[in-house]
């Protein structure tokens, strides 16, 4: 039996700048890999964009969405995109239970729209979240729609095992040192300077302790010139916290180096100013490198809150929080072992090969 054909929009951006970007590309490249054709729909913002899109879409047996937000300028015409296709749409939310574009406000207290996403979850057939924080969202809003959870899998495949104390020598950072890393899009919403104060007060405890920042400035999110000011902001937030050589910032590295930075690392850190979830690939290559990981908060997200995958920050914006967690981390190696061993736990299943089976399913459900 032919797989049926995908029709996958998408926002325009640079896979190298944008997590979304990213995902989209490899789920792509997953689905095409075991024979299920898929036409590539970037969707432009506005109207015309949309009507182009619809266009594009038509004669796909699927038509398939991946939303967020940001990738569209935050317009609302997205919104209307189950209106303009007649195949069964299936919609990826990838931002969600937060945003709120003012002009579907009165229709989603009358129950014709999402207050997220205008028409596209009531007029999808399928609505599919990454995490359980968004499901959970969901499916309080749309008890009868169908929502399906498909995992992320990590965005860093692990590269071959390398020398550690080559690659902290390269990195200008001492073969001694205890390495705390975040890995990621460098954005303000990381939680980057409380991180990097933490680090900065517990110095006195762990003399050895460096904190590795990898990860490009420029995204979506954050625009070149924004990107330069906010690195140059952070750059002086260092020196200010009195952390200049306890801080290595590399900006934006190949995935090969990205993997060999976190293979020399200790620990992970993902302090994110709105809570972690498992929407994150960069979290997710943390565990697949097997780091013992510390998160922010988010209460919704129990694939993370369950005391075995991660250790947790209850708060956020709070360097408080973030030095007891980390010197919780730092001080214990069984806690460490055993938050490790969560981290990869939980990814069992969360390939690209299984996420790419999963969709067909799905598609294949609707046709």
């Amino acid at each position: 039996m032919p797989q049926p054909t995908v029709a996958m929009l998408h926002g325009r951006a640079d896979p190298a700048h944008d997590g979304v970007a990213d995902y989209t590309d490899r789920l792509v490249a997953a689905l095409r890999a075991d024979g299920t054709p898929v036409r590539d729909v970037p969707v432009d913002p506005g109207p015309r964009g949309l009507l182009a899109a619809a266009r594009a879409a038509r004669g796909a047996d699927v038509v398939h969405l991946q939303f967020a937000p940001s990738a569209y300028r935050f317009s609302s015409w997205p919104g209307l995109l189950g209106d303009l296709v007649s195949a069964p749409l299936v919609t990826t939310v990838h931002e969600y239970g937060w945003w709120s574009p003012r002009p579907w406000r009165l229709p989603a207290r009358l129950g014709l729209a999402d207050p997220e996403s205008g028409r596209l979850v009531p007029r999808s057939a399928r609505v599919v979240t990454t995490n359980g924080a968004h499901e959970a969202v969901l499916r309080s809003r749309f008890p009868t729609t169908g929502v399906v959870r498909l995992p992320i899998p990590p965005n860093v495949v692990v590269a071959p095992p390398v020398d550690r104390a080559a690659t902290r020598r390269a990195l200008g950072i001492a073969a001694d040192a205890t390495v705390v890393v975040f890995f990621g899009f460098v954005h303000p919403v990381k939680g980057l300077r409380y991180l990097i104060d933490a680090v900065a007060r517990l110095a006195p405890e762990h003399p050895s302790l460096h904190l590795l920042i990898v990860g490009g400035f420029t995204s979506l999110a954050l625009p070149d010139d924004e990107a330069a000011a906010f690195r140059a902001e952070l750059t002086k937030h260092v020196a200010d916290a009195g952390a200049t050589d306890r801080v290595t910032i590399t900006g934006h590295v190949p995935a090969d180096e990205v993997s060999a930075a976190l293979q020399a690392a200790d620990v992970a850190a993902f302090p994110f100013t709105a809570g972690a979830t498992t929407k994150s690939g960069a979290l997710l290559a943390a565990f697949d490198h097997g780091l013992p990981t510390i998160v922010t908060q988010l209460a919704d997200d129990t694939e993370l809150v369950d005391s075995g995958t991660v250790v947790v920050a209850p708060a956020v914006r709070d360097v408080d929080v973030l030095v007891t967690a980390l010197r919780r981390l730092l001080d214990d190696p069984a806690l460490r072992e055993r938050i490790a061993a969560g981290g990869r736990e939980l990814l069992a299943g969360r390939d690209w090969e299984t996420l790419a089976a999963r969709h067909r399913a799905l598609y294949a459900e609707l046709v």
